[in-house]
């Protein structure tokens, strides 16, 4: 880890571009739907910068990354109140915010002390961040430091221009974004606008498992009448295995007997190496839990696409219903009787 720490030369930048967009506060005339594009001058790969603060609530400059990170911050929008909270923090993404001082952890603290910064008030304190899906949000590692450093010094060049000409976001076509593109002069970085089209990515294939021997023993059970509830859900205690740093939130997956109330299974599941990998995990644990009924049922409700998604290949072998609900009242009564004992 010590490799991916940044120097402390990199933290000044860092630092000093956070106070200067204070000093800037961009918040008071942009939302957060105001987005531009800055490339990375090490990788050429994309952020796109959003500017909060706008209620007077919580400051930050987030980046989402790559047409990944700025598609799901769209569909995050899009959903509204609706959205569980979750899926903000499994979007791909950098923040430089400014909190409050008991917000911080020793190692910000122990960084702005050597750098001989001191800041007082509330939402005062520079604090930044790197969300991986998943993953509990940690420090930035010194990549992440050095685009953050850019990402501000664009923040600083556009949000004024932008000020100015309220057009300046509006490219001309759709999905186009205006983009801050760097090429090198001599020893420094020149930067230029360009509109540039972002197309939505194509979903991640989801690799689904299976434990056949249990899915054929399903197959020659007997058909009941019951109803199964089944969710998939982030954990919100975050933990860590042993030897690593940064923690993760564990994923659950529940199954309910409907009429009974009873748990058939719970699996706590981990996000690696990818969220479309622990995805392909659900089926064969479905599976696991249905075989322990020693039948078939007949109805299986879920709660998420995503759940219709991985089971419907389950339940056309085994021909059950499958049914997307948002009331499944049995798997909520076990599962907030699950987070008051765990958490």
């Amino acid at each position: 880890m010590a490799e991916n720490t940044p120097t402390l030369e990199e933290w000044r930048r860092l630092y000093d571009g956070m106070i200067r967009v204070k000093e800037l506060a961009p918040w008071e005339w942009m939302i957060e739907t105001d987005i531009f594009g800055v490339q990375n001058p090490e990788t050429d790969e994309l952020g796109f910068v959003s500017v909060m603060g706008q209620l007077g609530e919580h400051y930050s400059i987030a980046v989402y990354l790559g047409p990944k990170g700025l598609y799901d911050f769209w569909d995050f929008q899009d959903a509204g109140p609706s959205a569980p909270p979750e899926h903000l923090i499994e979007i791909p993404q950098l923040q430089a915010s400014f909190e409050d001082r008991n917000q911080l952890a020793d190692k910000d603290r122990q960084v702005i002390k050597k750098l001989g910064l001191k800041f007082r008030g509330r939402n005062a304190w520079p604090m930044l961040r790197s969300y991986r899906p998943g993953y509990f949000p940690w420090f930035v590692e010194a990549e992440e430091a050095r685009f953050l450093t850019v990402v501000l010094e664009q923040v600083l060049d556009v949000t004024p221009r932008f000020r100015e000409d309220r057009t300046l976001l509006e490219p001309p076509g759709f999905e186009s974004y205006l983009v801050r593109v760097p090429s090198q002069q001599g020893d420094a970085l020149s930067w230029k606008d360009q509109t540039m089209s972002v197309a939505p990515p194509e979903p991640e294939p989801i690799p689904l498992s299976m434990d056949v021997e249990l899915l054929e023993k399903l197959t020659r059970a007997p058909k009941s009448k019951g109803r199964i509830e089944i969710d998939f859900f982030m954990f919100p205690a975050p933990t860590r295995d042993k030897g690593e740093e940064r923690p993760f939130f564990p994923y659950a997956l529940m199954t309910v007997e409907a009429q009974s109330g009873l748990i058939l299974g719970t699996e706590l599941l981990k996000p690696e190496p990818s969220l479309e990998a622990m995805w392909g995990l659900i089926p064969m644990h479905v599976v696991a839990h249905l075989v322990r009924t020693g039948a078939v049922p007949r109805e299986v409700r879920v709660r998420s696409e995503l759940l219709v998604q991985v089971l419907e290949p389950v339940a056309d072998e085994l021909g059950f219903k499958l049914r997307q609900s948002d009331t499944l009242s049995s798997l909520d009564r076990a599962k907030r009787s699950m987070l008051r004992r765990l958490t």
